[in-house]
């Protein structure tokens, strides 16, 4: 005999199943504003009205096990994980062998990406790994935006429009970055670089 979702979820509900589904309104919350979408984002995603979504997220509205795939695959979190009693982990771990780089971005100049996808244009965290003699070349960013530079180990130039600074281990620089700006190493050298717009 055919049944649909809605009828599948119902018919295989347990007490246990009571307990996890009280905190699946929360859970879909967090997981929503950990990836920094909006409610009519995740509809966009899910196919889920925003009505809906909004719904389930206060807890008004019992999702079907389609609906709460659809939401979790727009989320990108763990459907069997989401309908776990064990609370999600509160720490998110970027191992140092998965964090991104990028490539062919100056000359003898390594970056890894530290920051979340999200953050990207808002507030951006870069590990720079530089040669002797190693520099990295930027355009202006948008209006308002800042750089801010911790030298971790070796000795760097900080260039901003027509200002310049030499930087050692243990040092901080923070400059402009809508201007024409550049790092310069002069040994082998490390650093943390975060690029932060006006409203960060």
């Amino acid at each position: 005999m055919a049944m649909s979702a809605s009828g599948l979820y119902e018919s295989s509900m347990t007490e246990n199943d009571t307990n996890i589904l009280a905190l699946l309104p929360e859970r879909l919350k967090t997981a929503r504003r950990d990836q920094g979408l909006s409610l009519d984002a995740v509809a966009k995603l899910s196919g889920v009205s925003r009505s809906m979504v909004s719904q389930i997220e206060r807890g008004e509205s019992s999702p079907t096990i389609a609906t709460l795939w659809n939401l979790t695959r727009a989320l990108q979190v763990d459907f069997a994980g989401l309908l776990d009693q064990a609370p999600a982990p509160k720490i998110n771990v970027l191992r140092g062998a998965d964090a991104p780089t990028i490539a062919a971005r100056g000359a003898g100049c390594a970056i890894r990406i530290l920051s979340p996808p999200e953050e990207v244009g808002r507030h951006e965290v870069y590990e720079l790994r530089f040669d002797p003699g190693g520099s990295l070349e930027s355009k202006a960013h948008a209006p308002g935006t800042r750089e801010h530079l911790t030298v971790i180990d070796g000795t760097l130039e900080v260039v901003s429009a027509d200002a310049s600074a030499a930087v050692a281990e243990g040092d901080a620089a923070r400059y402009a970055a809508d201007v024409p700006h550049a790092i310069h190493a002069q040994t082998s050298a490390r650093a943390l670089l975060i690029v932060r717009d006006s409203g960060g």
